[in-house]
Protein backbone atom coordinates (compact mmCIF):
# COMPACT_ATOMS: atom_id res chain seq x y z
CA UNK A 1 0.00 0.00 0.00
CA UNK A 2 1.31 3.44 -0.94
CA UNK A 3 2.45 5.61 2.37
CA UNK A 4 3.35 8.82 1.79
CA UNK A 5 4.89 12.12 3.46
CA UNK A 6 3.44 14.95 1.25
CA UNK A 7 2.98 18.31 1.48
CA UNK A 8 -0.37 20.71 0.54
CA UNK A 9 -1.67 23.28 -0.72
CA UNK A 10 -5.59 24.99 -0.13
CA UNK A 11 -6.28 28.43 -1.78
CA UNK A 12 -9.32 30.66 -2.14
CA UNK A 13 -9.80 33.94 -3.81
CA UNK A 14 -8.28 35.52 -7.04
CA UNK A 15 -6.80 33.44 -9.60
CA UNK A 16 -5.22 30.91 -7.38
CA UNK A 17 -3.29 29.04 -10.04
CA UNK A 18 0.20 31.16 -9.07
CA UNK A 19 0.00 31.27 -5.34
CA UNK A 20 -0.74 27.30 -5.46
CA UNK A 21 2.22 26.79 -8.30
CA UNK A 22 4.77 29.02 -6.43
CA UNK A 23 3.57 27.67 -2.65
CA UNK A 24 4.35 23.97 -3.63
CA UNK A 25 7.95 25.13 -4.98
CA UNK A 26 8.49 26.37 -1.05
CA UNK A 27 8.02 23.14 0.06
CA UNK A 28 9.00 21.05 -2.57
CA UNK A 29 11.25 19.34 0.25
CA UNK A 30 8.12 17.39 1.43
CA UNK A 31 7.97 15.49 -1.55
CA UNK A 32 9.74 15.25 -5.03
CA UNK A 33 8.30 12.31 -6.99
CA UNK A 34 5.08 13.94 -8.59
CA UNK A 35 2.89 17.18 -7.93
CA UNK A 36 -0.41 18.44 -9.20
CA UNK A 37 -2.45 20.87 -9.20
CA UNK A 38 -6.51 21.04 -9.38
CA UNK A 39 -8.73 24.16 -9.56
CA UNK A 40 -11.97 24.86 -10.34
CA UNK A 41 -14.17 27.94 -12.29
CA UNK A 42 -16.82 26.92 -13.91
CA UNK A 43 -15.55 23.19 -14.30
CA UNK A 44 -12.91 20.90 -12.47
CA UNK A 45 -9.32 21.45 -14.14
CA UNK A 46 -6.44 19.22 -13.09
CA UNK A 47 -3.00 18.89 -14.17
CA UNK A 48 -0.55 16.05 -13.03
CA UNK A 49 2.92 14.75 -13.32
CA UNK A 50 5.80 12.97 -12.33
CA UNK A 51 8.91 14.80 -10.98
CA UNK A 52 9.29 18.30 -9.12
CA UNK A 53 6.45 20.92 -9.55
CA UNK A 54 8.29 22.71 -12.51
CA UNK A 55 8.46 19.21 -14.65
CA UNK A 56 4.90 17.87 -13.53
CA UNK A 57 3.22 21.56 -14.28
CA UNK A 58 4.80 23.57 -16.83
CA UNK A 59 4.00 27.15 -17.42
CA UNK A 60 1.88 26.36 -20.53
CA UNK A 61 -0.23 23.48 -18.12
CA UNK A 62 -0.83 26.37 -15.72
CA UNK A 63 -2.10 29.32 -17.76
CA UNK A 64 -5.31 27.06 -18.11
CA UNK A 65 -5.45 26.09 -14.47
CA UNK A 66 -7.52 29.43 -14.19
CA UNK A 67 -9.51 29.52 -11.06
CA UNK A 68 -10.65 31.18 -8.13
CA UNK A 69 -10.16 28.01 -5.54
CA UNK A 70 -7.97 25.24 -6.12
CA UNK A 71 -5.60 22.77 -3.99
CA UNK A 72 -2.18 21.42 -4.95
CA UNK A 73 0.29 18.26 -3.75
CA UNK A 74 3.66 17.44 -3.40
CA UNK A 75 4.19 13.51 -3.19
CA UNK A 76 6.74 11.25 -1.80
CA UNK A 77 5.85 7.57 -2.66
CA UNK A 78 6.64 4.49 -0.93
CA UNK A 79 5.37 0.66 -1.51
CA UNK A 80 4.87 0.47 -5.23
CA UNK A 81 3.52 4.00 -4.89
CA UNK A 82 4.65 5.51 -7.59
CA UNK A 83 2.08 4.69 -10.73
CA UNK A 84 0.19 7.81 -12.56
CA UNK A 85 -3.66 6.73 -10.63
CA UNK A 86 -2.05 7.39 -7.22
CA UNK A 87 -0.86 11.19 -8.20
CA UNK A 88 -2.51 13.73 -6.37
CA UNK A 89 -4.93 15.67 -6.26
CA UNK A 90 -7.54 12.78 -7.04
CA UNK A 91 -10.51 13.37 -8.36
CA UNK A 92 -13.79 12.17 -8.08
CA UNK A 93 -17.47 12.92 -9.55
CA UNK A 94 -19.95 12.66 -6.64
CA UNK A 95 -23.45 13.66 -5.76
CA UNK A 96 -22.81 17.56 -4.79
CA UNK A 97 -20.12 18.08 -7.86
CA UNK A 98 -16.82 17.18 -8.78
CA UNK A 99 -14.36 16.49 -5.76
CA UNK A 100 -10.57 16.66 -5.78
CA UNK A 101 -8.34 15.28 -2.68
CA UNK A 102 -4.73 15.87 -1.41
CA UNK A 103 -3.44 13.87 1.43
CA UNK A 104 -0.85 13.91 3.74
CA UNK A 105 -0.64 11.38 6.36
CA UNK A 106 -1.42 7.90 6.16
CA UNK A 107 -4.64 6.09 7.31
CA UNK A 108 -3.95 2.75 9.72
CA UNK A 109 -7.83 1.46 8.55
CA UNK A 110 -7.53 2.22 5.68
CA UNK A 111 -8.07 -1.81 4.70
CA UNK A 112 -10.87 -2.15 6.36
CA UNK A 113 -12.78 1.29 5.02
CA UNK A 114 -11.52 -0.22 1.58
CA UNK A 115 -13.59 -3.55 1.98
CA UNK A 116 -16.52 -2.26 3.38
CA UNK A 117 -16.84 0.03 0.46
CA UNK A 118 -16.33 -2.61 -1.70
CA UNK A 119 -18.97 -4.62 -0.53
CA UNK A 120 -21.16 -1.84 -0.55
CA UNK A 121 -20.19 -1.77 -4.74
CA UNK A 122 -17.24 0.76 -4.82
CA UNK A 123 -14.27 -0.02 -7.28
CA UNK A 124 -10.96 1.33 -6.59
CA UNK A 125 -8.40 2.21 -9.05
CA UNK A 126 -5.53 2.34 -6.64
CA UNK A 127 -4.03 0.90 -3.60
CA UNK A 128 -3.81 4.38 -1.92
CA UNK A 129 -5.46 5.35 1.03
CA UNK A 130 -6.19 8.50 -0.28
CA UNK A 131 -8.41 7.05 -2.49
CA UNK A 132 -9.99 5.38 0.47
CA UNK A 133 -10.81 9.01 1.98
CA UNK A 134 -12.25 9.87 -1.13
CA UNK A 135 -14.70 7.60 -1.86
CA UNK A 136 -15.46 7.61 2.14
CA UNK A 137 -16.44 11.74 1.64
CA UNK A 138 -18.46 10.90 -1.44
CA UNK A 139 -20.89 8.42 0.45
CA UNK A 140 -20.92 10.44 3.80
CA UNK A 141 -21.50 13.67 1.93
CA UNK A 142 -24.69 11.58 0.11
CA UNK A 143 -25.95 9.94 3.34
CA UNK A 144 -25.85 13.13 5.45
CA UNK A 145 -27.39 15.08 2.83
CA UNK A 146 -24.52 18.08 3.56
CA UNK A 147 -20.69 18.78 2.62
CA UNK A 148 -19.98 19.34 5.77
CA UNK A 149 -22.22 16.72 7.46
CA UNK A 150 -20.06 14.27 5.37
CA UNK A 151 -16.73 15.29 6.62
CA UNK A 152 -17.45 14.95 9.98
CA UNK A 153 -18.82 11.71 9.60
CA UNK A 154 -15.68 10.84 7.74
CA UNK A 155 -13.07 11.66 10.20
CA UNK A 156 -14.58 9.65 13.11
CA UNK A 157 -14.36 6.74 10.76
CA UNK A 158 -11.02 7.73 10.07
CA UNK A 159 -8.23 6.15 12.18
CA UNK A 160 -4.43 7.36 11.54
CA UNK A 161 -2.82 10.85 10.46
CA UNK A 162 -4.22 12.98 7.97
CA UNK A 163 -4.46 16.70 6.23
CA UNK A 164 -6.34 16.93 3.75
CA UNK A 165 -6.86 19.84 1.18
CA UNK A 166 -10.36 19.53 -0.55
CA UNK A 167 -12.15 20.94 -3.26
CA UNK A 168 -15.73 19.94 -3.63
CA UNK A 169 -17.21 21.54 -6.73
CA UNK A 170 -16.60 25.73 -5.74
CA UNK A 171 -16.19 24.98 -2.29
CA UNK A 172 -12.69 24.23 -0.39
CA UNK A 173 -11.95 23.19 2.96
CA UNK A 174 -8.51 22.56 4.87
CA UNK A 175 -8.73 19.24 7.19
CA UNK A 176 -6.76 18.44 10.01
CA UNK A 177 -6.91 15.02 12.14
CA UNK A 178 -8.47 14.92 15.92
CA UNK A 179 -4.63 13.99 17.30
CA UNK A 180 -3.04 17.10 14.78
CA UNK A 181 -0.59 14.60 14.21
CA UNK A 182 0.18 15.92 10.13
CA UNK A 183 0.92 19.90 9.78
CA UNK A 184 -1.63 22.81 8.38
CA UNK A 185 -1.60 26.02 8.96
CA UNK A 186 -3.44 28.97 7.16
CA UNK A 187 -2.59 32.96 6.32
CA UNK A 188 -3.12 35.33 3.75
CA UNK A 189 -1.46 35.94 0.38
CA UNK A 190 -2.41 39.42 -0.84
CA UNK A 191 -6.55 38.61 -1.55
CA UNK A 192 -5.99 34.86 -1.25
CA UNK A 193 -6.86 32.58 1.57
CA UNK A 194 -4.40 29.84 1.85
CA UNK A 195 -3.93 26.68 4.03
CA UNK A 196 -0.55 24.83 4.08
CA UNK A 197 1.72 22.43 5.36
CA UNK A 198 4.32 24.94 6.21
CA UNK A 199 3.97 28.32 7.68
CA UNK A 200 7.60 28.85 5.58
CA UNK A 201 4.49 29.26 2.43
CA UNK A 202 3.56 32.70 3.40
CA UNK A 203 6.63 33.93 4.39
CA UNK A 204 8.27 33.01 0.95
CA UNK A 205 5.29 34.58 -0.89
CA UNK A 206 4.88 38.07 1.10
CA UNK A 207 1.89 36.58 2.94
CA UNK A 208 0.49 36.61 6.64
CA UNK A 209 0.57 33.48 8.99
CA UNK A 210 -2.52 33.78 11.14
CA UNK A 211 -2.56 30.16 12.94
CA UNK A 212 -2.12 26.36 13.04
CA UNK A 213 -5.31 25.00 12.21
CA UNK A 214 -6.55 23.08 14.65
CA UNK A 215 -6.66 19.15 15.85
CA UNK A 216 -10.05 17.74 13.67
CA UNK A 217 -10.93 21.15 12.61
CA UNK A 218 -12.68 21.67 9.09
CA UNK A 219 -11.81 24.92 7.38
CA UNK A 220 -13.66 26.05 4.61
CA UNK A 221 -11.51 28.96 2.66
CA UNK A 222 -13.84 31.43 0.55
CA UNK A 223 -13.18 34.61 -0.99
CA UNK A 224 -14.19 36.56 2.21
CA UNK A 225 -11.97 34.22 4.55
CA UNK A 226 -12.13 31.50 6.48
CA UNK A 227 -15.46 29.77 8.53
CA UNK A 228 -14.43 27.22 10.99
CA UNK A 229 -16.24 23.71 11.97
CA UNK A 230 -15.37 22.23 14.72
CA UNK A 231 -15.60 18.52 16.15
CA UNK A 232 -15.58 18.34 19.54
CA UNK A 233 -11.47 18.36 21.51
CA UNK A 234 -10.88 15.77 23.46
CA UNK A 235 -7.54 17.61 24.36
CA UNK A 236 -5.08 14.77 23.28
CA UNK A 237 -2.38 15.69 20.62
CA UNK A 238 0.33 13.82 18.73
CA UNK A 239 1.96 15.84 16.77
CA UNK A 240 4.66 14.30 14.71
CA UNK A 241 8.49 14.84 16.29
CA UNK A 242 9.64 13.87 12.99
CA UNK A 243 8.54 17.52 11.32
CA UNK A 244 11.15 19.36 14.16
CA UNK A 245 14.04 17.02 13.59
CA UNK A 246 13.79 16.29 9.56
CA UNK A 247 10.92 17.45 7.46
CA UNK A 248 9.97 20.74 7.94
CA UNK A 249 12.20 23.51 6.48
CA UNK A 250 14.12 25.03 9.26
CA UNK A 251 12.54 28.32 8.63
CA UNK A 252 8.86 26.80 9.16
CA UNK A 253 7.10 27.27 12.76
CA UNK A 254 6.05 24.20 13.67
CA UNK A 255 2.79 24.41 16.61
CA UNK A 256 4.58 27.33 17.72
CA UNK A 257 7.92 26.45 17.70
CA UNK A 258 10.39 27.60 14.89
CA UNK A 259 12.18 24.60 13.72
CA UNK A 260 15.65 25.95 13.60
CA UNK A 261 14.97 26.92 17.09
CA UNK A 262 14.40 23.26 18.31
CA UNK A 263 16.72 21.54 16.50
CA UNK A 264 19.68 24.14 17.72
CA UNK A 265 18.68 24.04 21.23
CA UNK A 266 19.02 20.01 20.53
CA UNK A 267 22.30 20.72 19.78
CA UNK A 268 23.30 22.70 22.32
CA UNK A 269 21.55 19.50 25.00
CA UNK A 270 23.91 17.30 22.58
CA UNK A 271 26.98 18.83 23.39
CA UNK A 272 26.59 18.73 26.89
CA UNK A 273 25.22 14.96 27.15
CA UNK A 274 27.72 13.92 24.76
CA UNK A 275 30.95 15.73 24.75
CA UNK A 276 33.86 14.83 22.19
CA UNK A 277 37.54 16.36 22.10
CA UNK A 278 37.51 17.86 18.06
CA UNK A 279 39.14 20.35 15.98
CA UNK A 280 35.67 21.18 14.03
CA UNK A 281 31.90 20.62 14.47
CA UNK A 282 30.81 19.50 10.80
CA UNK A 283 26.95 19.77 9.72
CA UNK A 284 25.66 16.80 7.26
CA UNK A 285 23.85 19.15 5.41
CA UNK A 286 21.05 20.55 5.17
CA UNK A 287 18.65 19.47 7.80
CA UNK A 288 22.03 18.62 10.44
CA UNK A 289 23.28 22.38 9.98
CA UNK A 290 20.98 23.93 12.69
CA UNK A 291 21.97 20.83 15.22
CA UNK A 292 25.62 21.35 14.44
CA UNK A 293 25.28 25.22 15.35
CA UNK A 294 24.14 24.35 18.83
CA UNK A 295 26.26 21.69 19.20
CA UNK A 296 29.30 24.19 18.40
CA UNK A 297 27.98 27.00 20.54
CA UNK A 298 27.94 24.83 23.66
CA UNK A 299 30.49 22.74 23.34
CA UNK A 300 32.86 26.17 22.14
CA UNK A 301 34.52 23.83 18.99
CA UNK A 302 34.67 25.70 16.37
CA UNK A 303 32.23 24.91 13.16
CA UNK A 304 33.08 24.11 10.01
CA UNK A 305 31.09 23.23 6.37
CA UNK A 306 33.25 19.78 5.55
CA UNK A 307 30.71 18.62 3.23
CA UNK A 308 29.58 20.61 0.34
CA UNK A 309 26.34 19.44 -0.82
CA UNK A 310 24.87 19.38 -4.27
CA UNK A 311 21.35 21.28 -4.28
CA UNK A 312 20.08 20.01 -7.39
CA UNK A 313 20.14 16.41 -5.93
CA UNK A 314 16.76 15.04 -4.02
CA UNK A 315 17.07 14.33 -0.80
CA UNK A 316 18.16 10.91 -0.14
CA UNK A 317 15.97 9.90 2.55
CA UNK A 318 12.54 9.96 0.98
CA UNK A 319 13.81 8.42 -2.22
CA UNK A 320 11.80 5.15 -2.09
CA UNK A 321 14.97 2.78 -3.13
CA UNK A 322 17.24 1.95 -1.00
CA UNK A 323 19.71 1.70 -3.93
CA UNK A 324 18.51 5.24 -5.12
CA UNK A 325 19.36 6.80 -1.63
CA UNK A 326 23.38 4.86 -1.83
CA UNK A 327 23.93 6.20 -5.26
CA UNK A 328 22.62 9.83 -4.72
CA UNK A 329 24.97 10.71 -1.61
CA UNK A 330 27.86 10.46 -3.73
CA UNK A 331 26.39 12.79 -6.00
CA UNK A 332 24.36 15.16 -3.46
CA UNK A 333 27.69 15.24 -0.63
CA UNK A 334 31.82 15.89 -1.42
CA UNK A 335 33.95 16.18 1.05
CA UNK A 336 35.81 19.48 1.64
CA UNK A 337 39.49 18.36 2.55
CA UNK A 338 41.50 21.28 3.62
CA UNK A 339 38.79 21.11 6.44
CA UNK A 340 38.87 17.60 6.70
CA UNK A 341 42.45 16.21 6.63
CA UNK A 342 44.20 15.82 9.83
CA UNK A 343 41.39 16.90 12.26
CA UNK A 344 39.41 15.21 14.62
CA UNK A 345 35.84 15.92 13.28
CA UNK A 346 32.02 15.36 14.99
CA UNK A 347 30.08 14.68 12.33
CA UNK A 348 26.32 15.92 13.19
CA UNK A 349 23.23 14.22 11.95
CA UNK A 350 19.54 14.93 12.62
CA UNK A 351 18.18 11.04 12.50
CA UNK A 352 19.54 7.86 11.17
CA UNK A 353 17.18 5.39 10.11
CA UNK A 354 18.71 2.45 7.70
CA UNK A 355 22.33 3.64 8.63
CA UNK A 356 23.49 3.00 4.82
CA UNK A 357 23.86 6.41 3.98
CA UNK A 358 25.55 7.31 7.32
CA UNK A 359 27.78 4.48 6.48
CA UNK A 360 28.85 6.01 3.03
CA UNK A 361 29.42 9.43 4.56
CA UNK A 362 31.39 8.24 7.14
CA UNK A 363 34.19 6.16 4.94
CA UNK A 364 33.71 9.58 2.98
CA UNK A 365 35.23 11.81 5.58
CA UNK A 366 37.61 8.68 6.42
CA UNK A 367 38.95 8.77 3.00
CA UNK A 368 39.42 12.58 3.11
CA UNK A 369 42.06 12.16 5.47
CA UNK A 370 39.92 12.62 9.14
CA UNK A 371 42.61 11.56 11.84
CA UNK A 372 38.80 10.84 14.06
CA UNK A 373 34.90 11.01 13.05
CA UNK A 374 32.73 10.84 16.18
CA UNK A 375 28.98 10.90 15.04
CA UNK A 376 26.82 12.88 17.13
CA UNK A 377 23.01 12.46 16.21
CA UNK A 378 19.94 14.91 17.37
CA UNK A 379 16.80 12.52 17.54
CA UNK A 380 17.13 9.48 20.08
CA UNK A 381 17.46 6.18 17.99
CA UNK A 382 14.46 5.09 15.78
CA UNK A 383 13.51 1.34 17.20
CA UNK A 384 9.78 0.76 15.85
CA UNK A 385 7.98 1.36 12.65
CA UNK A 386 6.25 3.80 11.82
CA UNK A 387 2.46 3.80 10.88
CA UNK A 388 1.23 7.01 10.18
CA UNK A 389 3.41 8.56 7.02
CA UNK A 390 6.70 8.26 7.09
CA UNK A 391 8.51 5.16 5.30
CA UNK A 392 9.73 3.73 8.43
CA UNK A 393 7.80 0.19 7.89
CA UNK A 394 10.04 -2.65 8.44
CA UNK A 395 12.10 -2.76 11.52
CA UNK A 396 14.66 -5.35 10.47
CA UNK A 397 15.78 -2.28 8.27
CA UNK A 398 16.64 -0.42 10.90
CA UNK A 399 20.31 -0.05 12.28
CA UNK A 400 19.40 -0.30 15.45
CA UNK A 401 18.09 -3.84 14.47
CA UNK A 402 19.79 -6.43 16.87
CA UNK A 403 22.34 -3.84 17.64
CA UNK A 404 23.35 -2.17 20.66
CA UNK A 405 25.05 1.36 20.37
CA UNK A 406 28.45 -0.36 20.07
CA UNK A 407 27.69 -2.35 17.38
CA UNK A 408 25.72 0.68 15.32
CA UNK A 409 29.34 2.53 15.87
CA UNK A 410 31.25 -0.34 14.95
CA UNK A 411 28.67 -0.46 11.75
CA UNK A 412 28.50 3.00 10.73
CA UNK A 413 32.73 2.94 11.00
CA UNK A 414 32.40 5.74 13.37
CA UNK A 415 35.18 6.44 16.72
CA UNK A 416 32.77 7.39 19.01
CA UNK A 417 29.03 7.67 18.20
CA UNK A 418 26.01 9.30 20.51
CA UNK A 419 22.80 9.79 20.58
CA UNK A 420 20.51 12.61 21.73
CA UNK A 421 18.08 11.19 24.51
CA UNK A 422 14.13 11.33 24.34
CA UNK A 423 14.44 13.76 27.42
CA UNK A 424 16.54 16.36 25.22
CA UNK A 425 14.55 15.94 22.05
CA UNK A 426 11.47 16.52 23.89
CA UNK A 427 12.16 19.20 25.93
CA UNK A 428 13.55 21.10 22.95
CA UNK A 429 10.30 20.77 21.31
CA UNK A 430 9.00 22.51 23.99
CA UNK A 431 5.72 20.31 23.95
CA UNK A 432 5.18 17.13 26.90
CA UNK A 433 5.81 14.16 25.53
CA UNK A 434 1.80 13.30 26.11
CA UNK A 435 1.16 15.96 22.90
CA UNK A 436 4.08 14.28 20.99
CA UNK A 437 3.52 10.89 18.93
CA UNK A 438 6.46 9.38 19.80
CA UNK A 439 6.29 5.60 18.74
CA UNK A 440 9.21 5.44 16.13
CA UNK A 441 10.94 6.16 19.18
CA UNK A 442 9.15 4.10 21.88
CA UNK A 443 7.21 1.75 19.88
CA UNK A 444 3.80 3.30 22.05
CA UNK A 445 1.35 4.55 19.06
CA UNK A 446 -1.62 7.62 19.60
CA UNK A 447 -3.86 5.00 17.90
CA UNK A 448 -4.20 1.28 17.62
CA UNK A 449 -1.72 -0.23 15.09
CA UNK A 450 -2.63 -4.25 15.30
CA UNK A 451 -2.41 -6.44 12.61
CA UNK A 452 -0.46 -3.85 10.67
CA UNK A 453 2.52 -5.39 8.99
CA UNK A 454 5.74 -4.42 9.72
CA UNK A 455 7.68 -5.79 6.72
CA UNK A 456 7.27 -5.05 3.41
Amino acid sequence: MPREYCGIIVAAGGCVNAVIYNGLRTIQHRGQESAGIAVFSDRLAVKRGSGLVHDAVSAEDLAGLAGNVGIGHVRYSTLGGQAKECQQPMTVRAKFGDMALAHNGEIVNSQELRESLMAGGWGFVTDSDSEVILRLLSVKMASARDVVGGISQTMKELVGSYSLALMVGPRTFAIRDPLAIRPLCIGRIDGTYCAASESVVFDTLGGEFERDVRPGEIIELTEKGFVSHHLPDDGKRAHCMFEWIYFARPDSYVEGRLVYDVRRKVGMRLAAEAPAEADFVVPIPDSGRAHAIGYSETSGIPYAEGLIKNRYVQRTFIMPHQADRESNIRLKLNPLKPVIEGKRIILVDDSIVRGTTMRQIVGMVRRSGAKEVHLRIGCPPIVSPCFLGIDIKNREEFVTHNRDIEAIRRFLGADTLAYASLDTLVESIGRGPGELCLGCLTGKYPVPVAGKVESR
